[in-house]
């Protein structure tokens, strides 16, 4: 009967890593990683990373800076509530009494009112 060609299998792409100081590629092997302070960030899945984000650099001096510029930014802790409650509303309904919200992010009422109090002044400010 007829035989089968075998195709030439194509190598896996990959996708290179970026240096998040230079935008440099590099392979995933060469990557330096750390984390550093921000409380813009919310993981969106292990609440225990909330306020930390992971950097990738393509060598250790590039991270030294990076650690240093995220070292300079405050750390606002209205803002991670915030990103702890948009986190929340985006999983699911987006409706939840002042109750269910708590339950859902940890923070009592008072730090969602500062949190909503936060996000409503920057939103201000932004769109002037």
């Amino acid at each position: 009967m007829w035989k089968r060609r075998k195709h030439a299998r194509r190598p896996e792409t990959v996708a290179p890593e970026l240096c998040d100081l230079c935008a440099r590629t590099f392979p995933e092997a060469e990557a330096v990683r750390g984390y550093v302070a921000d409380s813009s960030s919310a993981h969106p899945t292990d609440e225990w990373h909330d306020g930390l984000r992971r950097v990738t650099a393509c060598c250790g001096a590039h991270l030294d800076v990076l650690r240093e510029a995220y070292g300079r930014r405050p750390f606002v802790v209205e803002e991670l509530w915030a990103a702890k409650i948009s986190r929340v509303m985006m999983a699911g309904p987006p409706e939840l009494s002042m109750e269910r919200l708590a339950c859902r992010t940890g923070l009592d009422e008072p730090d969602i009112r500062r949190a909503i109090a936060w996000h409503n002044e920057r939103r201000r400010r932004l769109n002037g």
